[in-house]
């Protein structure tokens, strides 16, 4: 191959996909006041058009089925049906959108994974947030959020050791566009004690951009 060739197909696009350069900002008020922010990147992806990249670029970017729902489902969206099922609630008709980090070298940690369900006219049915802790458990919030993509849901599931598993989880989780923005509070009793944020700007995902977030986030 050319050169110019060789540029050419640095710079295509994967189908059904797109690269956010992200920072993660966490901020707890009690015991103490405490922030911690982490740069990283995560891909935007139709789980009907996952990537298919050449075999050494696959090592930074797999999306494997093991690592959604349990890992006893076929696919990633097959263990997205079989959870929507369990609560009355039919496959989706239309696309699904997955925003995740991808396996990279073998290795991924996905804290919050997100999949906005649509039907076959393009509107948006459901959003179902997956969240994993560091002990390698899993639970999954079915929402239905409003106009500005807000949703609440209690908490049922134990992430933190500064928190007990009770209080609610107001979140705003409208779909990604150019940019990403997404907001976690956890309500208690008296207050707001840790909000989670996710700022984020849409690059294409493209080999080269793929090998430069990587270079930039080799651990995301």
């Amino acid at each position: 191959m050319s050169a110019r060739g060789r540029v050419r197909q640095a710079a295509r696009p994967v189908h059904g996909a797109a690269l956010y350069e992200c920072l993660v900002t966490h901020v707890r008020t009690r015991p103490l006041r405490h922030t911690v922010r982490h740069r990283t990147y995560m891909w935007l992806t139709d789980l009907d058009r996952l990537p298919r990249l050449p075999r050494v670029l696959s090592l930074l970017a797999r999306f494997e089925a093991r690592d959604h729902f349990g890992g006893g489902a076929p696919t990633i969206r097959a263990g997205l049906e079989r959870f929507l099922a369990a609560r009355g609630v039919g496959p989706p008709t239309g696309q699904v959108l997955m925003l995740a980090h991808a396996r990279v070298l073998g290795h991924v940690f996905n804290p919050l994974t997100l999949y906005w369900c649509h039907d076959r006219d393009g509107r948006l049915l459901c959003v179902v947030a997956e969240v994993h802790n560091t002990y390698g458990e899993r639970h999954c919030y079915l929402l239905h959020t409003d106009d500005d993509g807000e949703a609440t849901a209690a908490k049922e599931f134990y992430v933190s050791p500064f928190f007990p598993v009770d209080g609610a989880y107001r979140m705003r989780l409208p779909l990604p566009g150019d940019r990403l923005s997404l907001t976690v509070r956890l309500e208690r009793a008296g207050g707001r004690p840790f909000t989670a944020t996710l700022r984020g700007r849409r690059r294409p995902a493209t080999r080269a951009e793929l090998l430069r977030a990587t270079l930039r986030h080799p651990w995301p």
